[in-house]
């Protein structure tokens, strides 16, 4: 979730507890280990330990996605339950949190933002492979909760997993999966250097070495390692078949047929209904804001009326009145009398 710059805690927890105008989307929220009573002040009381520590230098923040196969949805005591279980299993029982339920995608899904720096301690914690850890827990909380088993503890690289939980949690398909649905195969008939240079460049994307290996880049910056994306793709598998690396040559300027883009992923469920649903909606407040607008805008044009009429009664009466003191101040109370009533109105 690094590159949708939801590492801090305040912005990971407005992230996680904003509703984005949609009914569907925000379940149950539960601060825990906090005194503060409003989630303002739960970022704040958050942000404040966290300053108490001023030696770790790495993130401070712990984000935890649990989720759930499609159509699952237990109950919040079930929720509460798992959340809290699996928490402390990584050692965090004791630390600030603040978790929320979501419903926006086919998986429902808990995020859970964890503060890594204990409230009394002051120390951070960093749980040693936490994947196995909480792999093993959901697999027994799964078993006690009569919850569908998942396989947890799968072969996929870090990489494939992070891109898988952007897609899943986020709603943003990966470079990983673009490539595969686009131009996977493409890349696989290149027989030369020359020729991957030249699919690459057709679909936006551009392989070049780094460290050990190769990575591919999009148009817009996102990297991937060539081997996540395809165990072939490896260098030692890509130079047996095409030789030693041979960087590209200048190319005149050519459109890509196609490019990586950031969208949202689809969906296995039809959202048809709940797109017509948002919608009206979407209709329905612009047409309150209108009509508060409008209401706005008379009251204010009605106070602006008001103090003209009672700026012309009071000079009418300074002239009317020759100047007599007790009548001024007379007329002055009844012009403001006036323009009282008439702003209540």
């Amino acid at each position: 979730m690094r590159s949708l710059k939801k590492s801090d805690f305040a912005g990971l927890v407005k992230y996680i507890t904003d509703e984005q105008s949609k009914t569907e989307r925000l379940g149950f929220v539960n601060a825990t280990n906090c005194e503060a009573d409003t989630m303002q002040a739960v970022i704040g009381e958050v942000l404040a330990t966290q300053q108490l520590n001023t030696r770790a230098e790495g993130d401070k923040t712990f984000h935890l996605i649990v989720g759930f196969p499609p159509g699952e949805n237990p109950s919040e005591d079930v929720l509460r339950d798992i959340e809290e279980r699996l928490c402390a299993g990584i050692g965090f029982g004791e630390h600030q949190r603040v978790s929320a339920v979501h419903h926006d995608t086919d998986h429902m899904h808990i995020h859970i933002a964890i503060n890594k720096i204990h409230p009394t301690r002051n120390t951070i914690h960093e749980p040693y492979q936490s994947y196995r850890k909480l792999a093993d827990m959901c697999e027994m909380l799964e078993e006690e909760h009569g919850l569908q088993r998942v396989n947890h503890k799968s072969a996929r690289t870090l990489s494939q997993g992070r891109a898988n939980d952007m897609e899943l949690h986020a709603g943003i398909e990966s470079l990983v999966s673009w490539i595969k649905r686009e131009c996977l195969e493409e890349i696989r008939t290149a027989k030369t250097w020359e020729e991957m240079h030249q699919v690459m460049s057709d679909n936006g994307l551009e392989i070049r070495q780094r460290a050990n290996g190769f990575v591919i880049e999009s148009e817009d910056g996102t990297q991937v390692k060539a081997s996540t994306v395809a165990r072939d793709l490896s260098k030692p598998k890509l130079e047996a078949r095409l030789g030693a690396f041979q960087e590209t040559e200048a190319q005149a300027e050519r459109k890509a047929k196609r490019r990586y883009d950031k969208r949202p992923t689809r969906f296995k469920v039809n959202t048809t209904e709940l797109y017509a649903r948002y919608q009206e909606e979407q209709k329905n407040l612009t047409a309150a804001r209108k009509v508060e607008w409008n209401n706005a805008r008379g009251r204010k044009d009605r106070r602006i009326e008001a103090a003209k009429r009672s700026n012309r009664l009071r000079r009418s009466a300074i002239k009317l009145m020759g100047g007599s003191r007790i009548s001024k101040k007379l007329l002055y109370a009844q012009a403001h009398k006036a323009l009282k009533e008439e702003i209540q109105s």
